[in-house]
């Protein structure tokens, strides 16, 4: 683990506070993330922009959600799991999709169960699926705007999986109770 701070309005870089104001603006406080982020303006800039246009992609919430935790998952980040969870209960996704993606299980919905299974072959294969993924990826109903579209979605967890691992960020109180550990820790 790299030690760092966890960055306040007071304490964070002169570049950073105004964008630390707008992560309390939009969630009463600063995450964890945000505070450790801060450390770096432009990574802290680059990830709230790039989480921005994850809402703008042609992605439902729940196909957010199977995109977010699916990489969050893989990567074992303890801190997006339980975050994700918590958006997208407030978005009102399935908790059965929510349980099925926090347990690494197949989904029941075969459109989503696609989305699914394409994003780790996309995280697995470093951006190299194969043709009969990306066959199966299509058939489901996905295009070349999708393709794009989970592009930057992934961009936005590299940014976040890597950041909780290289620096053990804390979770935040208010995603607590969402808690994870990876299935290989778990049956440890």
């Amino acid at each position: 683990m790299t030690q760092t701070v966890i960055h306040t309005l007071e304490t964070a870089p002169d570049a950073a506070k105004p964008l630390l104001e707008g992560s309390v603006k939009a969630f009463g406080s600063i995450p964890n993330l945000h505070g450790v982020m801060a450390t770096s303006p432009a990574l802290l800039e680059s990830y709230k922009e790039l989480s921005r246009l994850a809402m703008t992609t042609g992605f439902s919430p729940a196909e957010r959600t199977v995109i977010w935790m699916t990489i969050n998952v893989a990567n074992t980040c303890h801190y997006c799991v339980p975050a994700h969870t918590g958006i997208a209960l407030r978005e009102k996704v399935d908790k059965d999709i929510i349980d099925a993606l926090r347990d690494e299980t197949p989904l029941n919905d075969a459109k989503l169960e696609s989305l699914r299974t394409f994003t780790l072959a996309l995280r697995d294969t470093h951006g190299r699926p194969a043709s009969e993924d990306l066959v199966a990826f299509r058939a489901a109903g996905y295009d070349d705007r999708a393709l794009q579209d989970l592009l930057v979605i992934f961009a936005q967890k590299v940014l976040s999986n890597y950041t909780n691992a290289l620096f053990e960020t804390p979770v935040d109180g208010m995603f607590k109770p969402f808690a994870w550990e990876p299935k290989a820790m778990a049956a440890e």
